[in-house]
């Protein structure tokens, strides 16, 4: 049965892609969405696939968050839906399911990596040593479950800089803020014996105390582009920015990461998971398009090809996943196994 559905499944992409005219380079092309974590390393994926297969047309990469990217790769089957989500943390089950209802029912989840979530300031700027605790303190509406009452960061904390609260960071629709939320606000708060307890007792008003941020103008959420977060601080010697470990790399003449819990945001501590913000990255596959797009299950094994410690991603940020994982992507990428979401949350 499950085979007669993919045939029927590919099918259907196969005749929508048809219908979008066989000439459009736009659609004869492989598509990718999600999150802007992933862009820069999907785009030079998509550059060296270009150069290495001239008889394709190179893939569209498009940077729209992972939620946001999520939502539209599971909309359906078919040539005006993408074939490829970028996400920076995995997919959610509640996801998972609105795939299955909308004919999605065959998706290869591939761990591309791993990156960290940095938070930085500009280049001979304000310094501090901060904790998941710390942030907490400093970003929730409502800390440990009490009015916001910190305008600066000595408020915070006796040890920190005396200056004003300003951090610019990732806005809801983000991977990048799934992963600061599960990462370092939901730890930050359950340092409180109180909160953790309510997780428990309450999880509804747990997440909303733990993860919903002050909305003053301490927290400014400045979309989904990275880039114009590095801009910013930049331009703001006391201002924080948080943004993929990937951008600090790139910016380092510019910007300067700051430690949690005494852990530089580096390569290697983000590789042994020593630094808090450490993250996998994922790319989701569309197994029916996998026929039905030309150029697909190339596109898939460029990545496979880019992956590693040695290779071309690593040069721009990207941090090799452990050898166990890598050697599971590298199957998945080539065996397109479907994702079961048993162990999806």
């Amino acid at each position: 049965m499950k085979s007669i559905l993919r045939t029927s499944l590919v099918a259907l992409c196969a005749a929508s892609l048809a219908a979008c005219g066989s000439g459009s380079d736009t659609r004869a092309s492989v598509r990718a969405v999600g999150s802007s974590t992933v862009y820069p390393f999907a785009k030079l994926v998509a550059e060296n696939f270009a150069r290495s297969n001239p008889d394709f047309t190179s893939p569209i990469i498009e940077s729209t968050g992972s939620g946001a990217g999520i939502q539209l790769f599971c909309a359906g089957v078919g040539a005006d839906t993408p074939d490829i989500a970028n996400a920076s943390r995995r997919m959610k089950e509640s996801e998972f399911q609105a795939c299955q209802r909308n004919g999605v029912t065959e998706i290869t989840e591939i761990q591309v990596g791993l990156d960290g979530i940095a938070f930085a300031s500009a280049k001979g700027g304000i310094t501090m040593n901060l904790t998941p605790e710390i942030v907490y303190r400093a970003l929730a509406a409502k800390p440990f479950g009490k009015e916001q009452a910190a305008k600066t960061w000595r408020d915070v904390d006796p040890s920190l800089p005396n200056q004003p609260i300003l951090v610019y960071g990732p806005p809801s629709t983000s991977g990048t803020r799934d992963a600061l939320k599960e990462l370092i606000l939901i730890p930050g708060c359950d340092s409180n014996a109180e909160m953790k307890a309510l997780k428990g007792n309450n999880a509804q008003q747990h997440e909303q105390l733990c993860t919903e941020l002050r909305r003053d103008g301490a927290y400014v959420d400045q979309g989904e582009q990275d880039n114009l977060i590095v801009q910013k601080i930049e331009g703001n010697p006391n201002a924080v920015g948080i943004f993929g470990y990937s951008y600090l790399e790139e910016n380092l003449d510019k910007v300067q990461g700051l430690t949690m819990n005494g852990v530089e945001p580096t390569y290697e501590n983000i590789a042994d998971f020593d630094y808090p913000g450490a993250r996998p990255l994922f790319i989701y596959v569309k197994n029916a398009h996998l026929d039905a797009i030309r150029g697909l299950r190339e596109f898939v094994a460029e990545w496979a090809k880019s992956w590693g410690r040695d290779g071309p991603l690593a040069r721009i940020g990207l941090v090799a996943s452990p050898e166990d994982v890598a050697a599971r992507s590298a199957a998945a990428a080539e065996t397109f196994t479907p994702l079961d979401g048993a162990e999806l949350k």
